[in-house]
């Protein structure tokens, strides 16, 4: 197991990578790794699309639960949902005992490949990232500890992260 303290939480715009720069991280790391939307659909035997059926509020719900269920299991690798900034209790909760990373992909890079289908906020509709995009890069910037941009490949991002658990 890893010689981690604290929990390595990986916050961003959907499709910046979070997930798998976490699963390759937490293996380098020896640590256990949780995508919060996948812990949440496991969690209630539903989609995330489905979920925001009953409106985002009630996914927010959810995303608050399981981030404290999450950070609870030190140390641990998590990624959370790109809105997950937008509540600030989630933040106080992933910053109790957690460093907050942000994936910063450049936007051209996300829109080349994300697929907007399932994501229920973008609903088949790119220009909606751009506009949750402008919602929410403030929030990213105030919240993590480090930025690190996502526009090489993903080994170097990895390292970048563990250079700074290293010096943490």
């Amino acid at each position: 197991m890893s010689n981690l303290e604290k929990n390595i939480v990986l916050i961003g715009m959907p499709g910046s990578g979070k997930t798998t720069i976490g699963r390759i991280l937490a293996k380098k790391l020896g640590t256990r790794f949780y995508d919060s939307d996948k812990y949440i659909e496991l969690t209630t035997g539903k989609s995330i699309s489905e979920i925001f059926q009953d409106g985002e509020e009630f996914f927010r719900q959810l995303e608050t639960k399981a981030l404290k269920e999450l950070v609870a299991k030190i140390p641990c690798v998590i990624a959370t949902g790109g809105g997950a900034v937008k509540n600030i209790q989630n933040i106080e909760i992933l910053k109790s005992n957690g460093i907050i990373i942000f994936i910063n992909r450049p936007l051209e890079k996300i829109a080349e490949k994300i697929n907007t289908e399932k994501r229920p906020l973008l609903k088949n509709n790119k220009e909606n990232l751009y506009k949750l995009y402008d919602e929410r890069i403030g929030l990213y910037k105030e919240y993590c500890d480090y930025e690190i941009v996502n526009d090489k490949a993903l080994d170097d991002t990895v390292n970048q992260i563990i250079t700074i658990i290293n010096k943490h």
